[in-house]
């Protein structure tokens, strides 16, 4: 029995970890990642979609062209047709790519208007921008802090630092604090940049956003399997815009309440624990 139920979390472990995998971007990937969300999902099978289509097309359109040079050659004694207007062609010619454009335009818009809806989200986390971090705030919850480039990282990135950077575990995609985030949960983001223009970019999330001074763009996500998925800043914000990455620790509802107390506790200004604890009157 032991050893059954030790197969299982060794299968279970496996497949949560070889998933964060796949969720992430891998060196010399060609292709989207899948990503971790429904959102994500539909984006990257819209990709699919729309690249076979593109494919189909250019095996007609090519195949036809070839076929006619080939075919159709002067050196076979063909002719050119003298007519310059076919009804029924230009029809044929119009219908079909306006078909196709139909075809494409109703999941592309499904697709938009499901990541624009960020209504009856559970949790909101304001994102901030900076040259070159990030502030995170749980809205409502008294959480806050910054999240900046790992320690480890920044030392290897710097000239004549000495430290070979293949010898960095995640180089210049870990940072300090990463974003945590409940699983199974609708969480809705409000992104602006204190300074210059920033985009939070997660490629397992399925979207990117702007973050602009003075400006609020929104987002959402729900991640359902548990992880950790890394991402980097997409706006070119700044000499140092390659040491912004972005890593989401995606945690259980329970452990994410834990977390959550936890980071509340430690802002709690010093003395509110003893202050509130109850008073015991001396003895008489």
């Amino acid at each position: 029995m032991k050893r059954q139920l030790g197969q299982i979390a060794c299968t279970g472990l496996a497949l949560l970890v070889s998933t964060s995998l796949m969720a992430n971007p891998e060196p010399w990937q060609l292709n989207m990642t899948p990503g971790v969300t429904s959102t994500s999902q539909d984006v990257y099978h819209l990709h699919m979609l729309i690249l076979w289509i593109c494919v189909a097309i250019g095996v007609v359109v090519f195949g036809a062209m070839f076929y006619a040079m080939f075919k159709f050659r002067k050196s076979q004694g063909a002719v050119a047709a003298k007519f310059s207007h076919n009804t029924t062609a230009e029809i044929i010619w119009t219908v079909i790519p306006v078909l196709i454009l139909l075809g494409m335009a109703w999941p592309a818009t499904k697709t938009l208007v499901k990541m624009d809806d960020t209504g009856n989200a559970e949790l909101t986390v304001k994102i901030t921008g900076y040259q070159w971090k990030w502030r995170y705030e749980y809205l409502g919850e008294d959480v806050k802090f910054m999240s900046s480039l790992a320690r480890a990282a920044d030392e290897a990135r710097q000239v004549g630092s000495g430290i070979d950077p293949n010898s960095v575990e995640n180089y210049l995609l870990d940072v300090d604090r990463p974003l945590v985030i409940p699983t199974g949960t609708k969480v809705r983001f409000v992104i602006t940049a204190d300074d210059v223009i920033h985009a939070w970019w997660v490629p397992s999330l399925g979207w990117k956003q702007d973050a602009i001074p003075g400006f609020i763009n929104e987002a959402w996500t729900q991640v359902d399997e548990p992880g950790v998925y890394r991402g980097q800043c997409a706006e070119l914000c700044g000499k140092d815009h390659g040491f912004m990455p972005i890593v989401v620790v995606a945690k259980p509802r329970a452990e994410f309440d834990a977390w959550l107390a936890e980071q509340k506790a430690a802002n709690a200004p010093a003395g509110t624990v003893a202050q509130s604890a109850p008073v015991t009157p001396p003895a008489i």
